[in-house]
């Protein structure tokens, strides 16, 4: 009895080169979560479909399962990021980091992990969209990817004691803000309104986001970016070639005009 195919929607994480004319293309996949695939004779310039398996891109899927990897059998263009990121280094390295930290948090291949699928999708949408500064989507989508790996970062309460309240210090170590009592040695007070502003990238509420300072989302983004790294345990590639956008310094040029 064949062994029968199976349809998915995917996002195109990552591919390599695999003999003188395949790809395996690594996917994020709704129901299935982590698939690895051959994707045969794309490298071939009459290849029916292999502009179609790039990263950022978001595919309707068949594949036949296999012992170790998979083989594409269709695929279909959802929606094509790629046009709308690859032109801006920022929005580039900044779509690949979603990229890599949703691979790195989709845990073991094919376990099911719909929410960060969607996620995914959702954040490289917003990142080709160009409405609003690319590291704060990527802070944003990295909060609620943690959450749904049980990472994220307490926040309205201290991650030792769980008192509620807005406290000041934070340690990674230790899961995020910390109380007074509970503050171990080495954590951090960040400036006012960095707190404020990692709830509300967590949130969505991108109306309080777009009126913080250039240094108060500088340092939300060291934050995240060291506790995602304090629990993954490894280095994240691509996080320290993101760039920050024009846009998201003008808070501090205006701020520092009306100070003179």
């Amino acid at each position: 009895m064949d062994v029968l195919l199976y349809r998915d929607h995917a996002v195109v994480v990552r591919q390599h080169k695999l003999g003188e004319a395949d790809r395996i293309v690594t996917l994020l996949t709704s129901h299935h979560g982590l698939v690895r695939a051959v994707a045969k004779g794309v490298r071939r310039t009459k290849s029916k479909f292999g502009a179609r398996l790039e990263p950022f891109a978001y595919i309707d899927v068949q594949l036949h399962p296999g012992r170790n990897l998979d083989t594409v059998t269709q695929v279909h263009t959802v929606e094509a990021f790629a046009a709308d990121i690859v032109d801006d280094y920022g929005r580039y390295t900044t779509a690949c980091a979603v990229l890599e930290t949703a691979e790195r948090l989709a845990g073991e291949e094919r376990a099911p992990a719909p929410r960060l699928h969607a996620l995914t999708a959702s954040a490289l949408r917003a990142i080709a969209a160009k409405q609003r500064p690319h590291e704060l989507i990527l802070d944003s989508f990295l909060l609620r990817a943690m959450g749904f790996s049980g990472w994220a970062p307490a926040l309205a309460e201290c991650a030792r004691c769980a008192t509620p309240g807005a406290h000041r210090a934070f340690h990674v170590g230790a899961g995020g803000a910390v109380c007074v009592h509970c503050r171990p040695p080495g954590a951090t007070v960040p400036a006012a309104g960095v707190i404020e502003l990692l709830v509300a990238l967590r949130r969505g509420e991108w109306d309080f986001v777009e009126t913080t300072t250039d240094s108060v989302r500088k340092q939300a983004s060291g934050l995240v970016a060291a506790h995602l790294q304090w629990h993954l345990e490894r280095q994240l590639r691509t996080l320290p070639l993101v760039e920050r956008s024009q846009a998201a310094q003008r808070p501090d040029r205006a701020a520092a005009g009306q100070a003179g």
